[in-house]
């Protein structure tokens, strides 16, 4: 079979399995490295390179810096600090949640934000008497729009350096993206404050995620619980309740509120049987009752496992809701030392990312098996397998077919106009699947547009990367939308009634403004 036609062939495939959901990304993109190397479009080294390309490493280490944030409360404790003192005024709390969750996804991505964050502003919107539905959308839009400040926003800022480079141009540098992310920040806030209101529908969702501290309060009411057991839910402690399951083997143990578990290192502060509170000095367990346990959390996560409890809030959840819990310090220090790196280029971004990794896992700040599960595995498999359709693009001629295509369409057209086109079909299609595959399969073609045209390659790969950001138009678009949708109570439809602004917004930003910074 041709080259070009195994390559494009491929690429409809891939297309047509990401749009119908039906199949996994991972399992998609890794078909598509397979699908390369069996039609001989690529070697077996090219269509495996992708796994062992640096920046799929760099974003790799990103995911554990980003649990970090999150795990040891960071993140929580920001997001307190600033929506706290916001006010019930909704214009305010749009204002000031749109600048935060644009600040915190700078740094830990659209999604980490978004589920950072997610919890505290639907509370926040229950205390000020507003619908959920009013917030959660701006959250994840503007935490989209808070992905164009830094290189580490979205996997798709690094991917568009690394290939600027490869392309004969330049990477682009860890601030740079700033640039354009400011005025997209603001531009984003103020068209949520001005349509937010007015487009999205009055509701509430079905999920209310917990407040801590009518969390406390309730367990403090139901346990007849003294102040002398101190802070119940601290930085360094805290309580959970796990229910003795069936064939458990804590059947018949013997326990006495207040006494410390046979491992000695939780405490046992109360023991209740059905809607009973049981407070004699020599209980026997059974099936169903409730015990309260207290103690440092890695010792309450590490309990929490054992067979034959149920857990009824997971102390790895409630964890993340304490403001600066253990290890925060290390965390910000940790943090401090990769933006330093990564902006002074010191070392390779990958490098950079990889000591934060592997320092936070040597202080023990998040364990070598959470940092693990803090890797979306699915993106970093999306992103390895796609990368070397991006090759074939580029060694078989398809870009340069493909380009060729579009600029007789567009006969003696300026760059402009080269660029629209190119920014639309990518805005379209990061509606339908990951924007992430989108940039991989888009960028080649990119690429040999402006090495036929004579330009630049720079306005082009950063125009991109602002047209995948504006994943506004529907809930499947971007992983934050979806996390918002049950909280917020959306229906499908709702999304694109907002969206539709703020995506012109970013087409005219990509189209217009990126070729003022970046010339062609």
């Amino acid at each position: 079979m041709d080259p070009i036609v195994a390559t494009l062939s491929i690429l409809v495939l891939a297309i047509i399995a990401f749009v119908s959901n039906r199949i996994s990304l991972g399992v998609v993109a890794i078909g598509v490295s397979l699908a390369l190397y069996f039609t001989g479009v690529l070697t077996l080294e090219e269509s495996l390179a992708g796994f062992g390309n640096p920046t799929v490493l760099f974003i790799a280490g990103l995911f554990v810096v980003s649990e970090s944030l999150d795990a040891t409360g960071v993140t929580a404790w920001a997001g307190q600090k600033v929506i706290g003192r916001a006010g019930t005024n909704p214009t305010v709390l749009i204002v000031v949640i749109g600048v935060l969750v644009a600040l915190v996804s700078a740094i830990i991505s659209i999604n980490g934000a978004t589920a950072a964050l997610l919890p505290l502003v639907v509370v926040v919107a229950a205390r000020a008497g507003i619908a959920s539905s009013q917030l959660l959308m701006p959250l994840a839009f503007a935490a989209s729009a808070g992905s164009m400040l830094l290189l580490t926003g979205t996997p798709v800022n690094i991917i568009v350096s690394q290939f600027a480079a490869d392309a004969g141009g330049r990477e682009f540098s860890f601030f740079e993206f700033a640039a354009v992310g400011i005025p997209l920040v603001i531009g984003t806030v103020l068209l949520l404050v001005l349509f937010a209101r007015r487009l999205l529908p009055e509701r509430v969702g079905a999920i209310m995620p917990m407040d801590l501290v009518n969390h406390a309060r309730m367990l403090r009411s139901n346990y007849a619980l003294s102040l002398e057991t101190g802070v119940i839910l601290g930085p360094s402690s805290g309580v959970t309740e796990v229910v003795v399951g069936p064939r458990s083997p804590l059947i018949g143990e013997r326990v006495t509120p207040g006494m410390k578990t046979p491992a000695g290192d939780l405490v046992v502060l109360a023991v209740k049987r059905g809607d009973t509170l049981l407070k004699s000095q020599d209980i026997e367990t059974q099936v169903g009752d409730i015990l309260l346990l207290q103690g440092a959390w890695d010792d309450l996560a590490r309990h929490s496992h054992e067979p034959g409890v149920m857990v009824v809030d997971a102390p790895e959840q409630l964890r993340r809701s304490i403001p600066l819990g253990r290890g925060a310090k290390r965390t910000l220090v940790v943090l401090a030392a990769m933006v330093v790196l990564l902006a002074t280029g010191l070392v390779p971004p990958a490098v950079a990312a990889l000591l934060a990794a592997g320092a936070l896992v040597v202080t023990r700040t998040i364990s070598p098996p959470q940092a693990y599960r803090s890797i979306s595995w699915t993106t970093i498999v999306l992103i390895a397998g796609m990368m070397p359709l991006s090759t074939a693009f580029i060694e078989t001629g398809t870009a340069d077919l493909v380009a060729g295509w579009l600029l007789d369409l567009l006969g003696g057209a300026s760059p402009h106009l080269a660029l629209l086109v190119l920014v639309v079909i990518t805005v379209v299609l990061s509606q339908l699947i990951s924007n992430t595959a989108t940039v991989l399969i888009v960028a080649p073609i990119a690429i040999s547009v402006a090495a036929t045209m004579g330009v630049s390659i720079l306005p082009f790969m950063m125009a991109l990367t602002v047209a995948g950001a504006a994943a506004f138009l529907t809930p499947i678009a971007t992983p934050a939308n979806l996390m918002v949708m049950e909280p917020g109570g959306y229906k499908f439809g709702d999304y694109w009634k907002l969206g539709t602004p703020l995506t012109l917004f970013f087409i005219v930003m990509a189209v217009l403004y990126v070729p003022l910074i970046w010339p062609f």
